[in-house]
């Protein structure tokens, strides 16, 4: 599973399937791969890169976002398949693949109130189901999110801390869990090392070398 799984900076990552999919692509590389499907969790400019969508973007590309980020991109006339506006809650299939939006937020700061309606994803691809949870706090609807993989924010200021995370993570009880969201706007390595320690021989940490 975790060849198939690119951390390229921040909370960007690709997953090379029998789509390749990206979660938040920022700061990619010139001749990055196409992209299939683009999900994009909210209009902050560390996970809503116009520049970035636009170098892997094809006629093929299909982009789940929210509706804000949906109506700009839109009226930007970006070239893809489509664009299309999602609100927690809301499910799709494309190609064989489900798409299930979900609630992102934070509870114990201003940066991403829930009635904005920023999107985590979790996605249902060759086998396996990934939870991309966007930037948020450990909220209580995780309760109810099952996956495999659980890519989780960890650095604090603008999402959960490392050990806010870890309690999300005891909620979510996926197979693996992995740190993101540091590095680049908040947070350090550190972060994503005390999240692995404090889930020792509780929930699988991996965290994965930065790819681009």
């Amino acid at each position: 599973m975790l060849k198939n799984l690119h951390w390229l900076s921040h909370s960007a990552f690709r997953f090379d399937g029998s789509k390749t999919i990206y979660f938040d692509p920022w700061k990619l590389a010139k001749g990055s791969k196409m992209a299939d499907i683009i999900l994009i969790s909210h209009e902050h400019f560390d996970h809503f890169s116009k520049n970035d969508i636009i170098l892997i973007s094809s006629r093929d590309t299909v982009i789940l976002t929210t509706e804000a980020v949906a109506k700009e991109l839109k009226a930007h006339a970006v070239s893809c398949n489509e664009i299309r506006g999602m609100s927690p809650g809301d499910v799709c299939e494309i190609s064989g693949i489900k798409i299930e939006a979900v609630a992102s937020y934070n509870v114990n700061k201003h940066f991403h109130p829930k009635d904005s309606k920023k999107l985590g994803f979790i996605v249902s691809v060759d086998g396996v189901s990934i939870y991309h949870a966007g930037d948020t706090d450990n909220i209580p609807e995780m309760k109810g999110y099952r996956c495999d993989v659980a890519l989780l924010p960890v650095s604090g200021t603008y999402v959960m801390t490392s050990d806010e995370a870890v309690q999300a993570a005891l909620a979510i009880k996926p197979k693996l869990a992995i740190p993101m969201h540091y590095g680049e706007v908040a947070g350090s390595v550190k972060d994503a090392k005390t999240f692995q320690d404090l889930l020792k021989d509780k929930v699988e940490v991996e965290i994965l070398k930065k790819e681009n």
